[in-house]
């Protein structure tokens, strides 16, 4: 079971991911995880991205592939894994299914974790971060004992930059133009799947599972 989660960011789908690795028992593959593995193991890939990365660009993404296609002919992704973040464009989608198409592969499921931009500018602005340990919390869903206090260290509570309002719209503005697209790609080619992003993850999860089977 190949499954890609999309959604915007903020929406949950890197929770929803690691839920579903572990009851499905698969690998939860994260792009930005692969690439700190490669470049810590000096692999010669990692070596390639990390040329790109040291300058401030973006890895391509016929290497971004080949470092994910690295991943996946690893033994444990022979029953499947979940993608979380990646593909990010249409170009990145159509790179990956070809390269899959290659090996004789495919992505079976595409789930997208449906939220409207406005509760995601309100969830994530509830979040706040400790400096100290990097405990997390949220305001309204898990909030810390003491108001701005963090229950494991004692410091104070953040809301940290990328959390702020205005540096979430920025984001959710670049998934609409970039990511979003991908709803549509995924749907025609008949493995779109979509769940109700707002309901609480134990039922986003369950929604999930229904899906999957």
């Amino acid at each position: 079971m190949k499954i890609i989660m999309l959604g915007a960011p903020g929406a949950g789908k890197g929770t929803q991911a690691k839920m579903i690795a572990e009851k499905y028992g698969v690998p939860h593959i994260s792009t930005g995880d692969i690439f700190r593995a490669n470049i810590k193991n000096g692999t010669e890939l990692g070596m390639e991205a990390k040329k790109y990365m040291d300058q401030g660009l973006l890895v391509p993404d016929e290497l971004t592939v080949k470092i994910l296609l690295d991943r996946v002919a690893g033994d444990d992704c022979k029953g499947g894994y979940v993608l979380d973040g990646f593909p990010r464009t249409i170009p990145q989608a159509e790179v990956l299914d070809k390269a899959l198409e290659e090996i004789g592969d495919k992505i079976d499921f595409a789930v997208d974790v449906d939220v409207p931009d406005e509760n995601i500018i309100n969830r994530m602005g509830g979040r706040r971060a400790c400096l100290g340990c990097g405990a997390t919390y949220h305001l309204e869903h898990v909030p810390p004992k003491k108001e701005g206090i963090c229950d494991t260290c004692g410091r104070e509570l953040v809301l940290r930059d990328d959390d702020r309002p205005e540096t979430v719209k920025n984001r959710l503005e670049v998934y609409h133009k970039q990511t979003q697209p991908l709803i549509a790609f995924y749907q025609q080619k008949g493995i779109l799947k979509t769940v109700d992003g707002t309901a609480d993850r134990k039922d986003v999860f369950q929604a999930i599972t229904a899906i999957l089977g």
